[in-house]
């Protein structure tokens, strides 16, 4: 028996906790410490997670660095041949692919579906030949 994935994004989205302070994205706060986002009809923000701004990218951060610390929930929107700077991971960090695909250096491919953990350490990076919708998790950076 398979999930809908559709659903589980948003039931994922709308039970997304606001840390302590929202973002500078329009949102739509509508009950104490909920806040519900649109990733289909949010503004993107230019990539630049890893530093430099990377324009092959761009992302909306859901909740991430709400806490000061980089931690939190983020959408990533990688055109067609994007790739992200080569990092290591100060926490551990999570993503789901929505739409697409995306190709780590081992050369596996993960598609619409799969989920993806690295451990706090991991150096890795990504990219998409075919262009990806990824929603990431960064967490346990204190």
């Amino acid at each position: 028996m398979g999930i809908n994935l559709g659903n589980f994004v948003a039931i994922l989205l709308i039970f997304v906790q606001v840390h302590e302070s929202m973002t500078e994205m329009k949102m739509k706060a509508d009950a104490v410490g909920r806040k519900v986002i649109n990733i289909y009809d949010a503004e993107y923000r230019v990539y630049d997670m890893e530093g430099p701004e990377q324009p092959d990218m761009s992302y909306i951060p859901i909740t991430y660095n709400d806490d000061g610390k980089a931690n939190g929930c983020y959408v990533i929107r990688m055109e067609p041949g994007a790739e992200t700077i080569f990092h290591e991971h100060a926490g551990a960090e999570d993503y789901l692919v929505l739409e697409g695909e995306v190709i780590e250096p081992d050369g596996r491919v993960f598609k619409a579906g799969d989920f993806v953990c690295f451990k706090k350490g991991t150096r890795h990076n990504t990219r998409s030949e075919k262009g990806a919708l990824i929603v990431g998790f960064d967490w346990g950076k204190s």
